[in-house]
């Protein structure tokens, strides 16, 4: 092992970013799970908005209302937190490897989570999409956490891959699956499966 690593050199010379720093490796992961899991959390609370317009017999407006407006604060608590992650990820990278941004597929995937979680806001901002609109986009955010966060390190390239397993990539196609059905779902006229089944 010895005499082939002298020939080839060490290929474990880039995981020395994480071995050598305990520091960035406490704020950088702590910070951008934060972000990572608030934006499920913003997801989930989409994803019961769906389900009440669908479920409950007795439509409360103001139940939605609020749903939707803690899913909106949540979601920008997440792009504060994913994005301060990005950044700190970025500082620990050039400190590191010598470089800020390498377009690895991990960082792509961070980038991506911020500019969805940013396109949401602007887009409510902008008046562009209302309270179905943001909770759909909430959902959606699910699937691009997702495939950043689990998918790109399956792929097995970058700095970030952990190794491809065929068990997780068909889980986690099983769930992104399940958020587009929500999604559909969402855009449907509220109770449209009761009226479907009662015949109204």
């Amino acid at each position: 092992i010895a005499h082939h690593l002298r020939a080839t050199g060490d290929t474990m010379e880039m995981m020395r970013a994480v071995l050598d720093s305990n520091f960035w490796l406490a704020t950088h992961v702590v910070t951008i799970t934060i972000g990572y899991s608030s934006t499920y959390l913003a997801g989930m609370l989409a994803i019961a908005w769906v389900v009440r317009r669908h479920v409950s017999l007795k439509p409360d407006p103001e139940a939605s209302k609020a749903l939707s407006s803690l899913a909106y604060g949540v979601i920008a608590f997440s792009l504060l937190f994913s994005f301060i992650g990005t950044v700190l990820g970025g500082i620990w990278a050039d400190q590191s490897w010598g470089r800020f941004w390498g377009w690895d597929p991990k960082e792509n995937g961070a980038l991506l989570i911020v500019l969805w979680n940013a396109f949401i806001l602007h887009a409510r901002f902008g008046g562009y999409a209302r309270e179905r609109g943001i909770m759909l986009m909430a959902i959606f955010g699910n699937i691009i956490v997702s495939l950043s966060w689990f998918g790109v390190n399956m792929l097995g390239i970058g700095l970030h891959s952990y190794g491809f397993m065929d068990a997780a990539f068909w889980w986690l196609s099983a769930f992104c699956t399940l958020q587009l059905a929500l999604m559909l779902l969402g855009a449907l006229p509220p109770r449209f499966w009761t009226e479907k089944s009662t015949g109204n």
